[in-house]
């Protein structure tokens, strides 16, 4: 499949969430617009920060209609624990066969310390009430880009 690019509208998925639930994008559309975002593994130093920086103004997007929602490799059993510990006021879903990852591009080739792997690319997307891709984050860097998000959702 080839990436999205903004403009477009994004193809319905599926996957298992925490809250026990299945999400599915459809189900969102005309009710919120959504911000989801991609990370590479629970509990960990960057993911842990982004998390929570999302949960500290999880109010402010829920007050713009936007739900929230991480996304990585790790199993539901991570997720569920993950999601406790930090005590993160929206879910994570789960996407061990990289399906959702590859559809949003950010399964790639990454090199560190010389070494090659596969391995998801910290991005993240918002998609408006209409199911349409309207802003691309790549490869961000923690620090300040929550604040980037929700300025971009109140633009919308």
């Amino acid at each position: 499949m080839s990436k999205l690019t903004i403009g477009d509208v994004v193809p319905d998925f599926e996957a298992p969430a925490t809250s026990d639930l299945n999400f599915k994008l459809s189900d969102y559309k005309g009710k919120s617009n959504l911000v989801i975002y991609f990370y590479p593994k629970d509990s960990t130093p960057g993911c842990t920060t982004e998390g929570k920086d999302f949960s500290a103004l999880h109010d402010q997007f829920k007050s713009l209609d936007t739900e929230i929602f991480g996304v990585s490799k790790d199993s539901m059993k991570r997720h569920d624990n993950f999601k406790t510990k930090q005590a993160f006021p929206f879910d994570l879903i789960s996407d061990i066969d990289s399906d959702v990852c590859e559809q949003f591009g950010v399964w790639q080739l990454k090199k560190t310390f010389g070494k090659e792997y596969m391995g998801i690319v910290r991005s993240t997307f918002l998609i408006d009430k209409d199911g349409v891709l309207r802003q691309v984050w790549d490869n961000i860097r923690v620090k300040n880009h929550v604040n980037d998000v929700l300025e971009a959702v109140k633009a919308l």
